[in-house]
């Protein structure tokens, strides 16, 4: 007497209008549920396991779906049994694999990593600027030490001839498999760690390594605005990974020099100028050297120690941007630690002239804020 099969989508409990992604929900939830390894012996689980994995083959492709809504069972397989399909489970490998230990689960050549092809290792070269250079970019000449592939072997490190033989484990598929449950579990050979071929014979010009360290020159162009740390990514110019992989990347990390007169704050300058008690109180006109060449500012009369004058777009230039940062120039009154005769008589003078009020000052709103806040 055979058994009705269930409605696929009551098998999921999801509505038939359901989209792809409550679909796919509802299923990796009923896939976690049943799966064999939370439930050892427990022969109604993998039933139901397996009913998931079948209702999901079909109402997952959008076709099978179509005709398995107008007709039903039949529509997908006449004898009204659509089957466990292992491909189902394409789109959940990665997760039932990080779960159960189990890498790739279901013979779908994804593996634990989705796929991923293992590439070659990264290189950091740290490079040191001069301030200027940073303000205006630079093309660097540089020569970096890394690994290459051996001219002789290509990278296998086996000799060319003869060198490579198929993995007497895997047989050249890379892969093994395993018996779990009613599954078949699939990872990597640990053999020959995937490329279905040993080195028989070693290189001998690597030594059976594959690869070689080389200096090689790279010019690579420093854009104006770089900052310490800044790091320029250079694609597939780092260590070579194993053959048929990608090679890493190369990262160019910055490192600025210090300027005796310019302080870098984000994409701004400051500078400090000092101004004797004559120009502060009378004013003037002085002219300063800015990495664009000298600028003229002009002193108001009676200017105090710590004013600040901004000169728009003579800071730093943004990276990848047109725009720049402003230079700010503080102001430092000096005052002079030794007098001539001369000019201790013209004090003098001055002072008799000058008002007097030594009462300290009360401080302003400002100053208050900022003694509140450090």
């Amino acid at each position: 007497m055979s058994v009705a099969k269930r409605d696929y989508y009551e098998v999921l409990s999801v509505s038939r209008d359901c989209d792809e992604q409550t679909l796919k929900t509802s299923y990796r939830k009923l896939a976690l549920q049943y799966h064999p390894d939370r439930n050892p012996g427990n022969r109604e689980a993998e039933e139901k396991f397996k009913e998931a994995a079948e209702a999901y083959a079909v109402l997952s492709d959008a076709q099978k779906r179509s005709a398995y809504d107008r007709f039903g069972h039949q529509a997908v397989n006449g004898s009204g049994a659509a089957g466990f399909d292992p491909n189902a489970f394409s789109d959940f490998g990665d997760i039932l694999g990080d779960l159960f230990g189990l890498g790739d689960i279901f013979g779908t050549g994804r593996g634990r990593r989705g796929g991923r092809t293992q590439r070659g290792d990264d290189i950091r070269y740290d490079l040191e600027i001069a301030f200027e250079d940073s303000m205006r970019g630079l093309s660097a000449d540089l020569q970096i030490p890394r690994m290459e592939a051996c001219g002789k072997c290509q990278g296998s490190g086996a000799e060319p001839n003869g060198g490579l033989v198929t993995c007497a484990v895997c047989h050249g598929h890379g892969e093994v498999l395993y018996q779990q449950s009613f599954l078949s579990i699939r990872k990597t050979c640990p053999t020959c760690q995937g490329r279905g071929k040993v080195i028989r014979q070693a290189c001998s010009q690597c030594r059976g390594e594959g690869f070689s360290r080389v200096e090689k020159r790279l010019k690579v162009n420093i854009p104006a605005g770089v900052d310490n740390g800044t790091r320029l990514r250079l694609t597939a110019e780092g260590n070579p990974g194993p053959p048929g992989s990608q090679p890493g990347d190369l990262y160019v990390v910055i490192k600025v020099t210090e300027h005796p007169i310019f302080e870098r704050r984000e994409n701004d300058l400051h500078c400090t100028l000092p101004v004797n008690i004559a120009q502060a109180a009378l004013g003037d006109e002085i002219e300063i050297e800015t990495i664009d060449g000298p600028q003229k500012i002009r002193l108001p009369e009676g200017t105090q120690s710590g004013a600040q004058f901004r000169l728009r777009n003579l800071g730093v230039p943004q990276l990848n941007s047109r725009t720049r940062g402003d230079l700010f120039v503080h102001i430092d009154v000096q005052v002079p630690k030794k007098l001539t005769r001369e000019q201790r008589r013209l004090f003098e003078e001055l002072r008799g002239v000058l008002p007097t009020d030594n009462a300290p000052h009360e401080k302003s709103v400002f100053e208050k804020v900022r003694d509140f806040f450090g």
